[in-house]
């Protein structure tokens, strides 16, 4: 006879004995039964008003200092404490190791639910999924940080702390538009950049110099022959859409402290830019995991009957969707619709019906259910992922339908997909596009300088299906944008047949001197 499984707490009290207990229980099955490989983990346990600090600084564990952040910590405590918010169970860092905030107010059944979710589950996604790898860089990201919050607080001392606070507002301003949104251009290795960031400066200082003496008008302007479009378009390396980068590389009047600013704030953006593409994927794989390992943990006695209950309900109110009429419908809850999708692959997979047959050959009744979901978890985006595997039956199930209004068509609005086979795949391209990047992002490129003239940099944003910028967000950028540029800038938003819908002109205001 073997004696029963001893339970790895009782009750809702912990401690870090406890949590180490807890984490080793997990992942023994997430590495052997469900075939995860994560980095290494590193739990930290914190208070809520520590939790309020990260929610001010996008939680990340090292930050420079900037208002915006003492704005955000103000609100959020403020929500909190007359209880119109609550707090995350946790934050978890992509980073190796993989950084785990739990709140210390949690029970010990919430301690092993949010290790369960975030050390393993977001873990795993971080580490494997294609994006992460392509735009992020995990080892480097902690170090680059420090340097970031060294190298701003130095130019603070330097500088001055208004000249430091204006270059970053207007780089936060651009900072959705500070991105590389193609493989072509891979994140550099962080931790090299701040071996290499004296280098570079001295590099890239007499590179601009080259490029502003040989353009500086001196007497009559330059002849359009010489200046050509073509070859303007070549020097500068237009069109360009990330604009912190043609600011950083070729803006004539910024400082080579400011140019370092603009980099910094580049590259934090450009490792939040996965994050926007995966959301459901990735809170989907984590609120899964979780499921799977708090249910095994269960059914091998580990965690006990009340405890069980305690997690099932949290569980249920993480993935709880409001029907399209409630008063608190915003659109698809995340983890709702990423849990159900990957609960109804399992389903594909493992007892699939001939309706899952035809719509997923490739998977249907395949019988690796792991396999097929670490394929999935480390190959798709939002995107791709709802557009290839959103079943028939869970559409059924959710309810979906598609509502087509436009003006220009007809009055009214009209019910433009039902539920039949063309409907289905109607509903599911048009719910894969919400979450395309391409789609809704302004599309908006730098395409010419006029460097023989006024210097004018002009941009254009092309709009989709009329969707245009906001007026008073537009104007309020491209002041940032003509600050940092130093020169007029102008914008002009045109249609898919080249008509310019709309201008906006910004000039640069006064700055003080800087050193």
């Amino acid at each position: 006879m073997t004696a029963p499984p001893e339970l790895l707490f009782q009750g809702a009290d912990w401690d870090f004995l406890t949590l180490q207990r807890i984490h080793g229980a997990c992942e023994e099955i997430a590495r052997s039964e469900l075939g995860l490989d994560v980095y290494p983990n590193q739990i930290e346990v914190i208070t809520a008003e520590q939790m309020l600090d990260a929610y001010s600084s996008v939680g990340m564990p090292l930050f420079y200092k900037h208002w915006s952040f003492g704005k955000h910590f103000a609100f959020h405590e403020a929500s909190y404490r007359k209880g119109l918010m609550g707090l995350a169970y946790e934050i978890v860092i992509n980073s190796s190791p993989c950084i785990s905030y739990l709140m210390e107010e949690n029970t010990a059944t919430m301690q092993a639910l949010v290790i369960a979710h975030a050390a393993f589950g977001h873990n795993h996604f971080f580490k494997n999924n294609y994006l992460f790898k392509q735009w992020t860089d995990a080892d480097g990201i902690l170090d680059y940080l420090e340097f970031a919050k060294t190298y701003v607080a130095q130019c603070e001392q330097r500088q001055g702390r208004l000249a430091v606070e204006q270059t970053l507002d207007a780089a936060h301003a651009l900072m959705s538009h500070g991105i590389d949104r193609y493989p072509g251009k891979r994140m550099l290795d962080l931790r090299a950049e701040e071996k290499r960031a004296g280098k570079r400066r001295s590099h890239e200082e007499a590179q601009f110099n080259d490029l502003w003496r040989t353009t500086v008008p001196t007497g009559r302007a330059k002849s359009d022959a010489t200046l050509n479009l073509e070859r303007r378009r070549k020097l500068l390396g237009l069109p360009q859409e990330n604009l912190l980068y043609f600011l950083e590389k070729t803006a004539p009047r910024l400082q080579p402290w400011q140019r370092e600013v603009l980099r910094i704030v580049r590259h934090i953006a450009q490792y939040f830019y996965p994050q926007s593409q995966t959301k459901v994927m990735n809170e989907g794989t984590a609120t899964y995991v979780h499921y799977r390992i708090m249910s095994r943990l269960h059914e091998r006695g580990r965690i006990s009957d009340g405890n069980f209950l305690e997690f099932l309900q949290s569980h249920t109110n993480v993935v709880f969707q409001p029907e399209f009429d409630d008063p608190r419908f915003s659109g698809f809850n995340p983890y709702a619709l990423g849990f159900a999708m990957m609960q109804d692959i399992e389903r594909i997979v493992s007892r699939p019906d001939d309706e899952d047959r035809e719509w997923f050959p490739e998977i249907a009744g395949n019988g690796d259910v792991m396999g097929v979901l670490r394929g999935i978890w480390a190959n798709y985006r939002d995107e791709s992922f709802i557009g290839q595997f959103l079943s028939p039956r869970l559409m059924r199930r959710l309810r979906m339908f598609h509502l087509h209004d436009d003006p220009g068509e007809r009055a009214g609005v009209k019910v433009d997909a039902i539920h039949d086979d063309r409907g289905f795949r109607r509903i599911r391209r048009e719910l894969a596009k919400q979450y395309d990047v391409g789609f809704i992002d302004a599309n908006i490129e730098v395409v010419d300088v006029d460097l023989a003239g006024d210097r004018r940099l002009m941009l254009r944003h092309a709009v989709v299906k009329g969707a245009q910028l906001n007026e008073a967000d537009a104007r309020r950028v491209l002041q940032h944008l003509a600050d940092l540029w130093s020169y007029d800038v102008s914008l002009v938003e045109v249609d898919a047949a080249d008509k310019v819908l709309k201008e906006y002109v910004a000039n640069p205001r006064a700055i003080p001197a800087v050193a």
